[in-house]
């Protein structure tokens, strides 16, 4: 394609002679087609911090139907700690350890705080091809080095959060025409009363369908949590969103849910947002650890207060969050519907 008049974009130091991303090893060596974009993924790469792979994404300008009519973009896709496969936006350097930009940014307001906070479901590839790029791992990696990230995604100054122009301008555009917008972009999922799952509320329409909307089930692997993975992506009653359930020997937990949109930026990921609450998001295992601060050991942890069950035997840095996942009730409800487990009382 590109020798036939594709053009190649990359954002990191690679930019000024893109072929060098091929001359050092990192050609395409599977193709997944979604849409009207091409993903062409290298082998699986390895730090000892990340997994990824490098893709090319493909998508068509003027012309399709010909090479010349393509514009392809390198891209770091790597697989996130709750196990879902995601476009980097950038990265950083943060005393000496590597920072993966997580997409677009939100302001959330904690006590008297305003904070700046990644919302970080932004850079989730579409749920319709994450089993596809998980089969991948089926091909032996790679070691790498971090000098492959600054080669292909932009190396921002200090600890910035926000992702560039090219990653938030199609999210903008999209985002102007209000027919876009997911239940006219308020939340489809909600909690009525802070630290009780059970207090779950879901709009009319966006409650996922167990009964008639599963529309993918697919299995993987996973050390952390103990095994065998099942996996569903399941529509919602109005078909206008996707979950996407995980379901391990001992946990279920759910990734937040996209749009059944079909426009993709040139990252892969959608450009129109399903607005939720973020603790319906939590994964099987989340942060749950004391920290050093200069007033003293300080717990830092992303699972509800007093929710937090045992430690995770391959994480210490981690807790057990299924003291929270069990009580809400679509998650109750999957076990029952989907799982063919039995109820268990929802006491706290």
């Amino acid at each position: 394609m590109i020798a036939d008049g594709a053009k190649l974009h990359v954002a990191g130091t690679a930019r000024k002679n893109p072929n060098v991303l091929f001359s050092k090893g990192h050609s395409p060596r599977h193709k997944i087609e979604l849409f009207d974009r091409r993903f062409y993924f290298s082998n699986v790469r390895q730090i000892p911090d990340l997994r990824f792979f490098v893709c090319y994404v493909a998508e068509p300008s003027s012309k399709p139907s010909a090479s010349a009519g393509w514009n392809i973009y390198a891209r770091i896709i790597y697989k996130d700690l709750s196990l879902v496969w995601r476009a980097a936006s950038h990265f950083t350097m943060l005393d000496g350890e590597i920072w993966v930009g997580k997409g677009d940014v939100r302001v959330e307001i904690h006590g008297d705080e305003e904070m700046l906070v990644s919302n970080e479901a932004t850079t989730d590839l579409p749920i319709e091809m994450q089993s596809a790029v998980e089969s991948l791992l089926a091909w032996k990696s790679r070691g790498s080095s971090n000098a492959l990230l600054s080669l292909v995604l932009k190396k921002a100054v200090g600890d910035r959060l926000e992702p560039y122009r090219d990653f938030v301008e199609p999210r903008e555009r999209a985002a102007a025409n209000k027919k876009n917008l997911i239940n006219r972009g308020r939340a489809v999922a909600k909690f009525k009363r802070q630290n009780d799952p059970a207090s779950l509320v879901i709009a009319k329409g966006f409650e996922p369908d167990f009964e008639n909307g599963i529309i993918e089930r697919s299995g993987s692997f996973s050390k952390l949590y103990g095994g065998q993975l099942k996996r569903f992506r399941i529509l919602s009653t109005n078909k206008k969103i996707q979950y996407f359930f995980f379901a391990g020997p001992k946990h279920v937990w759910i990734v937040p849910p996209q749009a059944t949109t079909t426009e993709l930026s040139s990252y892969g990921v959608r450009t129109i947002d399903v607005a939720a609450d973020d603790n319906l998001f939590i994964p099987g295992y989340e942060y749950h650890h004391f920290e050093d601060t200069p007033s003293g050991l300080e717990l830092y942890s992303q699972i509800p207060n007093g929710f937090a069950g045992e430690e995770c035997p391959l994480d210490d840095a981690k807790a057990d969050a299924s003291p929270w996942l069990n009580k809400i009730p679509i998650v109750r409800k999957f076990r029952h519907e989907v799982l063919g487990q039995k109820q268990k009382s929802a006491k706290k």
